[in-house]
């Protein structure tokens, strides 16, 4: 009876135990991920907008053959400098010059006819007081002496006109620049009945790019002009910078120096024009570029990493962590890219904490473990990304 006694207790402690061994243990609690983030600040940065654009020469001359002839002899090297004033081509001058002689002796033969129609005329005259003449020779002597005097004037200006087309037959380059392909061979009768092209000149340093830009574009522009949003450049101090179709960068910038007064109705664009130096003559004409011209400054904006701007349906939007540690979605509007990064002109406030990386691990509404994010170092690995990496951030702009 007393060992029963004994027994109870145990056997209630061996149940308890079962019992404790028994209960659930819950799924235990996953600390809240870590992520990168910048502190967004207000500040200025340069105005751009990539566009496309075609050169063009600065100056371009057609040379033409003047006077009909044969043509000589060709005295330059195709695709070669040329200048002002050099000889070119040489147009057969015999034809020129004989008919330069027959003016010379047709204005001989009027300077003589006047010569002896101005005697005869001056007889009249001391004659006619006398009673010698009549009234009728008189008016005739002073008639002819005065169509021989004109006769003399059309004499002079056909032999200044044969003088000019005589020289004439040396073509010679009307401007400074690059001489094209021969378009008239040796031998061929040129300027019979029109002016006969003969090559063309191109002055290529510097060069003409011409690109156009949308209408909205501009307006918006001039929009955020009013607000105190942006400050837009003089237009012969708005710069561009030419990006070659491999990819590189063209080492000159140009500067904006024309911006038409009317808009293309059919694309409802303002054509624009750059002057883009080419002292190695490395751009060509008719070739096609890209280009980021600088129009200004934008005024109190944001520049957050490109990695941080994601997209949806919605729209463009980052993810923020709050003073709180919860993550929220913002909704963000984006003007241009620098640098790598984004340009925000609305939607974040100065202050905001954007994530950088780990955005993948987050949503809106859930905690974060923010920390300072900093971009990797040129040439570095992407775990510089990751947060407490020590590589400065990349500013952007101004």
């Amino acid at each position: 009876m007393k060992s029963s006694l004994l027994r109870t207790p145990s056997l209630c402690l061996s149940l308890l135990v079962l019992a404790a061994c028994g209960k659930v243990q819950g799924p235990p609690q996953m600390p809240p991920p870590e992520v990168g983030v910048i502190t967004a600040q207000p500040q200025n940065s340069p105005l751009t907008r990539d566009l496309v654009g075609r050169l063009s020469s600065y100056r371009s001359a057609d040379v033409r053959a003047r006077v009909p002839g044969v043509l000589l002899k060709r005295n330059y090297d195709e695709g070669t400098d040329v200048k002002k004033g050099q000889l070119l081509f040489q147009i057969d001058p015999a034809p020129l010059k004989a008919t330069l002689a027959a003016s010379s002796a047709a204005l001989a033969q009027a300077q003589a006819t006047y010569t002896n129609d101005k005697i005869a005329a001056q007889r009249v005259r001391e004659l006619a007081p006398k009673g010698y003449v009549s009234k009728s020779d008189l008016d005739n002597a002073l008639a002819a002496e005065r169509t021989s005097a004109a006769a003399v004037q059309a004499a002079q200006a056909n032999v200044q006109s044969a003088r000019i087309n005589l020289g004439y037959a040396d073509v010679t380059a009307p401007i400074d620049g690059r001489a094209g392909q021969q378009q008239v061979t040796e031998g061929a009768l040129v300027g019979s009945g029109e002016a006969t092209l003969l090559t063309t000149i191109d002055q290529i340093d510097p060069l003409y790019v011409n690109f156009t830009m949308s209408v909205a574009s501009m307006e918006q522009m001039r929009r955020a002009q009013s607000s105190g949003n942006v400050t837009l450049a003089e237009p012969d101090k708005a710069s561009v910078q030419v990006t070659l179709p491999d990819g590189s960068a063209y080492g000159e910038p140009g500067v904006l120096n024309f911006s038409d007064t009317t808009v293309n109705p059919a694309t409802g664009s303002v054509n624009l024009r750059a002057t883009i130096p080419n002292p190695k003559h490395s751009l060509l004409p008719g070739m096609y570029v890209t280009l980021k011209a600088n129009l200004g400054q934008q005024n109190k904006v944001f520049l957050v990493p490109q990695q941080s701007v994601q997209r949806d349906t919605v729209g463009a939007y980052v993810m923020t962590v709050g003073t709180d540690g919860k993550v929220a979605r913002k909704d963000v509007t984006t003007a241009d890219m620098i640098g790598g990064n984004w340009v925000v002109t609305d939607g974040l406030a100065a202050g905001d904490r954007v994530v950088v990386s780990g955005i993948q691990n987050v949503k809106a509404g859930t905690p974060a473990k923010a920390s300072p994010w900093h971009a990797a170092p040129v040439g570095g690995s992407s775990s510089a990304n990751a947060p407490g990496a020590s590589a400065s951030p990349s500013s952007g702009g101004k």
